[in-house]
């Protein structure tokens, strides 16, 4: 595929090719981007974003409404493309394919809501004569840098609400996931969307990344990656509007009132779905020491009947991970686990890029499996004595993104939402659920700002105040 640039679509000599995950075959190939394309697109981006501007909030929800229908229409292609080259499942393709259309469909209507409100300047002393109110209006040129785990839904996260809000926005995705991402530019130009306003930059984001990000005609930047890329990132853009939306390695607290098989159940569909490679995935589970052996033992159970395989095969239940380094990272962390005392109750080892589903028990606290984000299908557990122990585990860390609570006792599930460093809090669930119009977003090293149409759209305007001084003053 060819890339998005200066209102065109453009090739370029160098290529990548994007690999399928599960056997290595070339799904395709795309341009390798250079500094001279980074230039191009953002003059382009300034254009696109005044003819953005000039749309009205209805036009800009027909672009993308009309968008949202064509995703629809073209469900079972880009979930298929998602899983050709991410290697999740061919479900959770199809899943991420309707869901990516609903943000669109999301970000349509959010276009139509934009406006101010009026300050009750009388309120204020001295204020006689003075009418106050605000506007929202776009910032202008936003630059979108998404993930490889969700290649079509963190990217329509990015690139809907920037153009309901009528910014241009240029797209850098994934490296490795490329292919949802062109096709979804495809579909917002057939659906009306100004050329100008929608780049997509294809290539190697540490060639490309800063130029893109450190440019100060770039007035808005949303990132979803590591947490060390989006420090670097944050350094880099200098005075202007981020978002980050980082790292995490989740808890999963079960008090002894809980049902053992119905949490694990829920820990391990929150924790192996794409390969455990999904930021809100349930890494740490936290059991209460009097449900601790129960729930190991219906967690191995569940855990063992997860079939792997070929992503497009419908029985399958796991894939590959996306590149064989990090399964062999993810097999170096759970062996150093191991040295260190803990037990393995389930999986481990790994067939090329396929790490099997794995459940490790007895995790100290201070152990990579436990500390860092392993974005691997690997779930530590580890004993706590009370809710007051287990809500000091849960917080022992320098992330926030999303924790949760299993227990019928309301006290303790109150405890914990008010206590818990988390943005997102599950009560009887497991850390991984996101219903795509909720403010989503971490605490801590987590990120900053809020993903969600609605509150997107927020962070990517500006708010500016007009006060008239009437002349009967």
């Amino acid at each position: 595929m060819r890339m998005h640039i200066g209102g065109e679509w453009v090739d370029r000599p160098q290529k990548i090719d994007v690999l399928n995950p599960f056997d290595n075959s070339v799904v395709d190939t795309i341009p390798k981007s250079n500094l001279n394309d980074v230039e191009n697109a953002i003059e382009t981006a300034v254009r696109g974003a005044k003819a953005m501007a000039k749309l009205t909030g209805y036009e800009r929800y027909e672009i993308l409404h009309k968008a949202s229908e064509l995703m629809a229409e073209r469900a079972e292609d880009l979930g298929r493309t998602i899983t050709l080259e991410e290697g999740k499942i061919i479900g959770e393709g199809r899943m991420e394919a309707s869901r990516a259309a609903e943000i669109i469909a999301l970000s349509a209507e959010e276009a139509k809501r934009l406006g101010g409100e009026v300050v009750p300047l009388e309120g204020a002393p001295g204020a006689h004569g003075k009418f106050g109110f605000t506007v929202r209006v776009p910032c202008g040129v936003v630059v979108g840098i998404s993930p490889f785990n969700f290649p079509l839904h963190l990217v329509c996260h990015k690139v809907g609400p920037a153009l309901a809000a009528g910014n241009a926005i240029i797209v850098k995705p994934a490296t490795d996931t490329p292919l949802s991402a062109l096709k979804l530019v495809e579909i917002l130009l057939e659906a009306g969307a100004p050329p100008e306003a929608i780049q997509c930059l294809t290539g190697q984001g540490g060639d490309i990344g800063d130029a893109l990000c450190a440019d100060r005609r770039v007035r808005k930047i949303t990132f979803t990656g590591s947490r060390d890329i989006g420090e670097h990132i944050c350094h880099v853009a200098g005075l202007k509007r981020v978002t980050m939306e980082l790292g995490s390695n989740s808890p999963l607290i079960v008090m002894p009132d809980a049902d053992p098989e119905k949490v694990a159940k829920a820990a391990a569909a929150s924790g192996f779905s794409n390969a455990g490679q999904v930021c809100i995935s349930t890494q740490r589970v936290i059991a209460h020491e009097k449900i601790y052996g129960d729930f190991l033992d219906a967690f191995k159970t569940t855990v063992e009947e997860i079939t792997t395989g070929d992503p497009l095969d419908e029985p399958t239940r796991m894939g590959p991970m996306i590149r064989e380094s990090d399964a062999i990272r993810v097999d170096q962390w759970v062996e150093e686990a191991l040295g260190d005392g803990a037990e393995l109750i389930a999986g481990g080892g790994r067939n090329g890029q396929i790490y099997n589903p794995t459940v490790v028990a007895n995790v100290k606290p201070e152990m990579k499996i436990s500390c860092d984000e392993i974005f691997g299908p690997v779930v530590g557990v580890t004993p706590a004595e009370n809710i007051d122990d287990a809500i000091a585990l849960a917080n022992d860390t320098n992330y926030g993104l999303s924790a949760a609570i299993c227990t019928q006792n309301i006290d303790w599930a109150m405890k914990f939402v008010r206590e818990v460093e988390s943005g997102n809090l599950m009560v009887n669930w497991g850390t991984q659920w996101r219903a795509d119009l909720m403010p989503y977003g971490g605490l801590k090293e987590s990120g900053m700002g809020k993903e969600g149409p609605k509150y997107a759209v927020e962070e990517m305007t500006e708010l500016k105040m007009a006060i008239f001084h009437l002349s009967d003053a």
